[in-house]
């Protein structure tokens, strides 16, 4: 019987001191002293449970439980010597500050008493059900009086106005060191332990452990600086709960084994297979976990969601590429409540929210217009709608009107609205979780901040695709102007050989230069269109002779006045490049220095050779540029100082010589000229030669 009351008394004690060192590191978030609180809160519940244990085993053991106990009572110490600071001022600047004397003796004094425990105590049997004690009865009172002490000092230092906050700990911490006291004290004045006080000490500690609980709810400095992953105690439960399951499911086997006769032993088997599969499907059903987390967030912490893991958890979704960012601005969000499914309606360039996108419902053609009631609201309050509140308490969302689609949905539960900057850019409807989740103001305020995250995703997304095809629009755009270009520069030489036409028909030499010019457009058309049905293939790069390039640059240009001249200076000089184009890159530059000629001017060009470049210099004494034309508008596309100019020839003229490796400068004075150096890189290979 004496028995059983010590086991049954220390147990509660160690279940007790247990629960609340969960709670510590679970519910509170803190400093020093909280862990200190939490050491000491285990300790106790390892010395109670041994002293429990030990006593329904019938076995004695002094060496663990004096152990025990030095150390629960040495971590009871430290956390009031910690409240009480400890330190004293290290001196003058930044010297270190050094403990204080008494603080350094009731170390001493713990490490002596630990000592003596580890070489004097032995396993021998003890009388009257005390489990663990020893004879030496004074050091276990003087640990009583040093707690003791510090409890009063702690609480008379402690000034008037804090100590509602701390008096039930000095209650508990006081009454417990009080009550060791006085059991040693007997103890040690009778030589023997009082069977009674002993047994009722166990329930002394049981009823301490509220009072620590509230002086540590009172004290949020107290909280433990640890916490305890949300995700490991997700998987402790798991595999706790599948360990007692599999006990419970063997005690079960074991008892068909024994009372099934013949046929036990494969009753056995069968039933532990079942129950086996059972658990595996347990485990790995959605629904299943996704209740244990809900479950663990309510009764094992303050608040509904680890902020930074689901945080994490949400970006990584978005920021997936296995699948589209639609599906993923979906899956982040229900993610957060445990929903299996959902659709992302969006707002179009006409002003309605379209479905772009669903997860796991049916497939949805229902659109709304922004000025419907539904998403007025959402854009005036940024609620998170839940639709079954709506039901039962439609007067919370004032005159929103949902559409009639909506509750169509199968299981549809919340619509959450997507802002950026005060605009609803869309919504996402969501079912009903796997587990019963309550839309507090936790989750709505998570929601909320969620899909202001998601729209900014869906946001950047739409803006990327829209560039994109912007691109598309110019790259076609650009091609067209070009083409343009080309064809204006035809048209004009062709122009000019009607003008001519009316003086020079009759002349043999002119009839001759008006075929080849002609010939010499027609070929012109034809690479033309060959460049547009090709698209944007490469172009093809071939050895050029610059000698002949130039000399029929030139000579489709002698109709014009004033008539460009060309000097050849170096006749060997070859380039790679594509002929169409550097013939039009040249021809545009001739042209505009004709055209900025009058017709009493001087156009001429020059090939000559400088080190590894070819340069071909194009000079005019036409009416010139000023630096800051040159320099802010000459290379800008559709920038022109002609009536009919489309301000793209410099532009391209550029670019392609620095496509193949080239440069192009220019210098031009007001009335007095302008010079274009084309400088290309002088291909080494040799042409081949005719035989």
């Amino acid at each position: 019987m004496l028995t059983t009351m010590v086991t049954v008394s220390y147990a509660m004690a160690a279940v007790a001191f247990f629960f609340l060192f969960i709670l510590l590191i679970t519910s509170w978030r803190g400093r020093l002293y909280g862990l200190l609180l939490a050491i000491a809160c285990f300790t106790s519940a390892l010395w109670a449970a041994a002293i429990a244990g030990l006593s329904y085993w019938d076995y004695s053991h002094p060496f663990l439980i004096q152990t025990l106990e030095i150390l629960r009572n040495a971590t009871l110490t430290a956390f009031l010597i910690i409240l009480l600071s400890p330190f004293q001022a290290g001196g003058v600047g930044m010297a270190l500050p050094r403990i204080r004397p008494a603080v350094i003796a009731i170390a001493l004094f713990y490490f002596a008493c630990l000592v003596q425990v580890i070489i004097f105590t032995q396993d021998t049997g003890i009388d009257s059900g005390q489990v663990g004690l020893s004879n030496d009865f004074l050091i276990w009172v003087v640990m009583a009086i040093i707690g003791m002490i510090l409890v009063e000092q702690y609480y008379r230092n402690t000034p008037y106005e804090q100590r509602w906050g701390i008096k039930f700990i000095c209650l508990g911490i006081g009454g417990l060191f009080i009550y060791d006291f006085y059991l040693y004290s007997d103890a040690l004045l009778f030589r023997k332990v009082n069977v009674d006080i002993w047994v009722a000490r166990g329930w002394i500690n049981t009823l301490i452990v509220p009072l620590i609980a509230l002086s540590a709810a009172r004290n949020p400095k107290w909280a433990v600086g640890i916490a305890v992953s949300r995700r490991i105690l997700f998987y402790s439960s798991a595999l706790f709960g599948a360990a007692i399951y599999l006990l419970l499911m063997a005690a079960v086997g074991y008892y068909l084994r024994f009372s099934g006769g013949t046929w036990g032993t494969v009753f056995q088997l069968i039933f532990l297979s079942g129950a086996i599969v059972l658990l595996v499907i347990v485990l790995f059903s959605g629904t299943t976990r996704s209740w244990l987390r809900v479950f663990i967030s309510k009764h094992f912490f303050s608040y509904n969601y680890d902020y930074r893991e689901e945080w994490l958890r949400f970006t990584r979704t978005l920021s997936e590429e296995e699948t589209e960012l639609r599906i993923r601005i979906i899956k982040s969000l229900a993610q957060l409540v445990e929903s299996p499914a959902g659709g992302l309606w969006f707002k179009s360039e006409q002003g309605a929210y379209h479905p772009i996108a669903r997860w796991n419902i049916p497939h949805i053609d229902e659109s709304i217009e922004a000025d419907n009631r539904f998403c007025q609201f959402m854009q005036e309050n940024s609620w998170v709608i839940d639709l079954y509140q709506y039901d039962s308490e439609p007067q919370k969302y004032a005159a929103m009107v949902l559409p009639d689609w909506l509750p169509a949905i199968p299981k549809a539960r919340w619509v959450i609205p997507l802002i950026l900057h005060g605009e609803l850019l869309g919504f996402v409807v969501l079912t009903e979780p796997r587990s019963t989740l309550d839309l507090d103001w936790e989750v709505r305020d998570l929601l909320k901040v969620a899909g202001s995250q998601a729209a900014s995703y869906l946001a950047q997304y739409e803006a990327a695709q829209a560039l994109s095809m912007a691109r598309q629009f110019e790259s076609f755009n650009r091609m067209s102007t070009f083409v343009v270009h080309d064809i204006k520069n035809l048209i004009s030489q062709l122009s000019l050989l009607l003008t001519n036409a009316e003086k020079h028909k009759n002349n043999p030499e002119f009839q001759q230069d008006m075929i080849e010019t002609i010939s010499l457009s027609v070929n012109k058309m034809k690479r033309l269109l060959e460049k547009l049905s090709s698209g944007n293939e490469a172009d093809c790069s071939d050895h050029l002779q610059l000698k002949e390039i130039l000399q029929r640059i030139i000579q489709s240009k002698s109709f014009y006045e004033p008539k460009p001249t060309l000097e050849i200076m170096d006749a060997d000089l070859s380039v790679r490049a594509d002929q169409s184009r550097l013939e039009r890159v040249i021809g545009h530059l001739v042209q505009n220095a004709i055209e900025a000629t009058p017709k009493d001017g001087q156009v001429s060009v020059r090939l000559m050779r400088q080190d590894e470049w070819a340069v071909i210099e194009i000079k005019d004494t036409g009416h010139g540029m000023d630096e800051q034309f040159i320099r802010e508008k000459l290379f800008k596309p559709f920038e022109s100082t002609k009536t009919a100019g489309m301000g793209v020839g410099v532009f391209e003229s550029r670019e392609y010589v620095e496509e193949i490796g080239g440069k192009l400068h220019v210098s031009s004075k007001v009335s007095q000229g302008t010079v274009f150096s084309v400088m290309l890189p002088v291909d080494s290979e040799k042409l081949p030669t005719d035989p």
